[in-house]
């Protein structure tokens, strides 16, 4: 990707976003951050209410590329109040974006819109690809929360496909967890139980566990920005899903702790009860194959979770001064 590109990203100062924005910057592209609390920083953060049209959509006109990670953290209980924040969040400010980019005069010629692998149905017996794989609320005797979970990803999805943007591009990100060693992440909490002899298997272990390294992630989005017959669903993961007892096995080894507690599944209830925050995400089974980027002929730098986990290890270890 030679040219230089002008992003225009929406939730840009989450978690995911801190870590993709300086690889960005780094790259020599220009990143415009769209924040609800723009701040000072080393890129430009412009206001919006992720709602409605304001002088950002002024940003969007223009652009090379649009970027939309805005969301409320779905790391909370799913009471009714969370559940109209979390679905809201998502489906307004991906409606305030596509109709930004339908009525502007030089519309983007990409928008990345996320999503996610939980859109996918509960399964152990074969991976999901976005060829043959079954999307989830069908599941039978699966918790509410899960459904609501596949409703918002539908919802989130339909929000974008809804407007016709003849000169823009749509690839939808079904992400899997993304791997990174920055605090307050998915990564930071798995080995924050590692670290305290918690990252044992948890109900059995048997349910898989989708993943992406963070420098995966990112790569795989310049990718999909450079590859024009890549629109639709793609999956944002590492071709090497595996079952929760052997991954959280292999951090431990990365980490070298030697003792991993086990959990039943009324003790991880009670733990995501106290830590205000629900069981999908270690009792639902993401078993997310990325099909349509290694058909594309993407190669990933960390295929396999031990090798990554060790690299991530790595990195924690170095501290924020050293570690990316």
């Amino acid at each position: 990707m030679p040219e230089r590109l002008r992003f225009v990203i929406a939730g840009g100062s989450g978690q995911v976003g801190q870590g993709l924005v300086p690889v960005l910057v780094e790259a020599g592209h220009e990143v415009v951050i769209l924040s609800r609390n723009p701040a000072p920083g080393t890129v430009r953060a412009v206001a919006w209410d992720a709602r409605t049209a304001g002088d950002w959509v002024q940003e969007v006109d223009g652009a090379d590329v649009v970027l939309n990670l805005a969301g409320r953290s779905v790391n909370c209980r799913y009471t009714s109040a969370n559940r109209q924040e979390i679905m809201g969040s998502r489906v307004d400010s991906t409606v305030a974006l596509g109709t930004a980019i339908a009525q502007a005069a030089w519309p983007p010629r990409v928008w990345l819109q996320a999503s996610t692998a939980t859109i996918y149905a509960h399964r152990h017996d074969a991976a999901n690809d976005e060829h043959t794989g079954i999307l989830g609320g069908g599941e039978p005797d699966v918790p509410d929360t899960w459904r609501f979970s596949t409703d918002v990803a539908r919802a989130w999805e339909a929000a974008a496909e809804q407007f016709d943007l003849p000169r823009t591009r749509l690839v939808l990100l079904r992400s899997a967890m993304v791997m990174s060693p920055r605090r307050g992440g998915i990564f930071d909490v798995l080995l924050g139980l590692v670290r305290r002899g918690l990252g044992g298997r948890v109900a059995g272990g048997r349910q898989y566990i989708s993943w992406v390294h963070h420098e995966d992630f990112a790569r795989a989005l310049l990718w999909l920005v450079e590859r024009d017959d890549l629109q639709g669903a793609v999956n944002i993961a590492a071709p090497g899903p595996l079952p929760q007892a052997e991954f959280m096995a292999a951090l431990r080894a990365a980490w070298g702790a030697r003792v991993g507690l086990p959990a039943t599944r009324w003790m991880a209830e009670i733990g995501a009860f106290a830590m205000r925050t629900e069981t999908e995400l270690v009792f639902k089974s993401r078993r997310v194959v990325p099909a349509r980027l290694l058909e594309s002929g993407f190669t990933f730098h960390h295929p396999a979770w031990p090798q990554a986990a060790d690299d991530l290890c790595r990195a924690k270890r170095a501290g924020p001064g050293r570690g990316r």
